[in-house]
């Protein structure tokens, strides 16, 4: 007996439906340069015009297991959120401004709603970074994953002046370190916070814990960006803290002015984080008191800073005073963001080969 792709558990009608949502939240994120729309066998942006040397900056990540606690909430619009941002936040790093993003979804059986409030969140996250949902691909794989199940991925493109491209290579000791406050989680430790965390429903500061761990990862293009463009030559160095918490990602800033430094003969940098100087949000105590390893904290989250700069000293105080400017007259999602001065760029007292040498605590 012959059967159809519909009966091997490939809807294209539903498929078609979930285009269709897509494109009237794609159309949210138009911006110049976009050529084509949805739909198309490519995406296609133009290169601003008047750049003399543009560079391209791509990045690319995912949600996560952050996605199963969404399924068990049925709460899919915050999550595509969540996955522009750990794309243009990277970006970000090197001053970069994101141009366009694509989104991927990939699920057992395909529901449009759901697709949709995925994609909604994408736009979202598009809007919030001024760059354009460019395309896209769904993918329905009966049998690969469960039916209710779903993951998303995206990649994303920003451009910048090639003279303006911020590598790190500028770091001095002495730098000043500026913190940049985090909505929460974010997207990465997900794994270990499934283990501790499996009553969803419990109030937690005003709302249910699982709400406080669905809160999306805050997207800093916009105030970082302000921020650059009155005081690029002050900020020698940027990081997004992701997976591996302070201790991974705050080193990445360091090679190119460590390179500089080594064929001088002198020690490497480091970063010197300064107890007490920002608030840590109530849900890291909370995963603690659940059985997190506190030793371990660092490694893995963000622990209320979701951003750094690492900046001229004696700019400093101002840049810190604008990012609260900023904020005050924001109406999105960087109103409640909070800049505090953590900590120093300082120098080793040898060659700092392990993290817990490269990222140094002081009261």
């Amino acid at each position: 007996m012959a059967i159809d792709y519909r009966q091997s558990g490939v809807d294209v009608e539903e498929g078609y439906r979930a285009v269709g949502k897509y494109k009237a939240h794609a159309k949210r994120t138009s911006i110049p340069g976009v050529l084509n729309g949805l739909g198309s066998f490519a995406g296609m942006f133009e290169v601003p015009a008047g750049m003399k040397n543009p560079v391209m900056v791509s990045g690319t990540d995912g949600v996560g297991t952050k996605l199963d606690i969404a399924f068990e909430m049925k709460k899919y619009d915050t999550v595509g959120i969540d996955c522009v941002a750990m794309s243009v936040n990277d970006i970000l790093c090197t001053g970069a401004k994101p141009l366009y993003f694509l989104d991927y979804v990939a699920c057992g059986k395909l529901d449009s709603d759901i697709a949709a409030d995925l994609v909604k969140g994408v736009a979202d996250g598009c809007v919030d970074s001024n760059c354009a949902l460019l395309g896209g691909e769904t993918a329905e794989m009966p049998g690969f994953y469960d039916e209710g199940k779903y993951d998303i991925a995206g990649f994303g493109v920003g451009i910048i002046e090639k003279e303006d491209v911020v590598t790190g290579a500028n770091i001095e000791e002495g730098d000043v370190i500026i913190g940049l406050s985090s909505t929460g989680v974010h997207s990465n430790g997900f794994s270990l916070v499934r283990k501790l965390v499996t009553d969803y429903d419990t109030p937690f500061n005003g709302k249910t814990i699982g709400e406080a761990l669905l809160e999306p990862t805050r997207i800093y293009v916009r105030p970082v960006l302000a921020i650059l463009e009155k005081f690029r030559s002050s900020v020698h160095g940027m990081v997004h803290v992701t997976g591996g918490g302070f201790y991974e990602n705050v080193p990445r800033m360091f090679p190119e002015a460590n390179k500089k430094r080594e064929q001088a003969g002198k020690n490497p940098l480091i970063s010197v984080f300064k107890k007490g100087s920002w608030e840590i949000p109530a849900i890291f105590t909370e995963l603690e008191n659940r059985g997190a390893a506190k030793e371990r904290m660092f490694n893995t989250f963000n622990m209320g800073i979701g951003f750094m700069l690492a900046v001229k000293a004696d700019q400093a105080e101002e840049i810190v005073k604008a990012f609260a400017d900023f904020a005050a007259k924001d109406e999105g999602r960087c109103s409640t963001m909070k800049a505090s001065i953590i900590g120093k760029v300082g120098a080793a007292s040898g060659k700092a080969e392990t993290q817990e040498e490269q990222v140094l605590f002081e009261d």
